[in-house]
């Protein structure tokens, strides 16, 4: 399933299955994967990394969604497809035997409030006043010790594997509605500027996209609540993680297979830990 750029033009004419004429010029092979932008900067890493011993293949990565990743993957028209949750049951039905998920990366999802909320002492919370945000229950955040300001409650795209793992932990069902959502986003790049640009907000991101203005909040009861540090998912200890899966069609070419193998070696599970994941090893 590979998609070919002819890098010249042919300069001959096929006749009766014969090539009459002309030299012939190389053609490049070239990789397509696309789907959950929490696996982007990984892939996008490793694809530049793979090209410098590998000049004459053509790796093209973008995002879309775990959900876009699946259904390209069915349509045949991506080589790799990135998936931040697992499958639905629906999903592997339709897959079948015919497309590997391959783990190449552990994550957590990071409940993730605005600088200001955090600093106004906002820095843990129960799974419960989580719950009861997203549900429209708890809508300023004096009631939960912080400022007095209404709550910005940022939902994602329901294709998206982020929000999947998230509304499973949280709400019960991954799913189930978010009442209580003001703003509903894509990607984890444009979810995390909303948080950036706002004094109120909350939202849920992967752990790689926190920074200074997006921080994240310990989840859990009292002196048990967590971070989603790498050693409290390494540990299994953070209740909202998952793996970060590649789908891969069975009886891909050798290019795939062998960028598939780059992936999961030390090289590539060190770009994994560069970027800010957990190796799967």
């Amino acid at each position: 399933m590979f998609h070919r750029c002819n890098m010249g033009f042919w300069a001959g004419f096929l006749l009766l299955g014969v090539v009459l004429a002309g030299p012939f010029y190389a053609v490049a092979t070239t990789i397509k994967i696309a789907g959950s932008t929490t696996l982007l900067p990984i892939l996008s890493e490793a694809a530049k990394q793979y090209r410098i011993t590998h000049p004459d293949l053509r790796l093209t990565v973008s995002g879309g969604g775990s959900g876009m990743a699946v259904a390209n993957i069915e349509r045949g028209t991506i080589d790799i497809g990135m998936a931040s949750r697992p499958l639905s049951a629906g999903e592997a039905e339709r897959l079948g035997s015919s497309t590997d998920v391959i783990p190449v990366a552990r994550d957590a999802v990071a409940i993730a409030v605005s600088k200001a909320v955090y600093e106004s002492g906002v820095t843990q919370l129960s799974l419960a006043q989580i719950a009861a945000i997203y549900r429209g229950e708890i809508r300023n955040w004096r009631e939960l010790g912080g400022l007095d300001a209404t709550i910005l409650v940022i939902d994602k795209e329901a294709s998206r594997g982020t929000r999947h793992v998230f509304a499973s932990v949280v709400l019960g069902n991954s799913r189930a509605r978010a009442p209580g959502a003001t703003i509903i986003t894509g990607s984890n790049n444009e979810e995390q500027s909303v948080i950036s640009r706002s004094d109120q907000a909350i939202g849920m991101l992967s752990n790689a996209w926190l920074n200074d203005r997006v921080r994240a909040i310990a989840v859990g009861e009292g002196d048990a609540a967590l971070l989603p540090t790498l050693e409290n998912v390494a540990l299994g200890r953070y209740v909202i993680k998952r793996d970060l899966n590649i789908l891969v069609p069975k009886g891909s070419g050798v290019e795939v297979k062998e960028f598939v193998d780059f992936l999961r070696s030390d090289q590539g599970q060190a770009i994994v830990e560069m970027v800010g994941f957990h190796s799967v090893r």
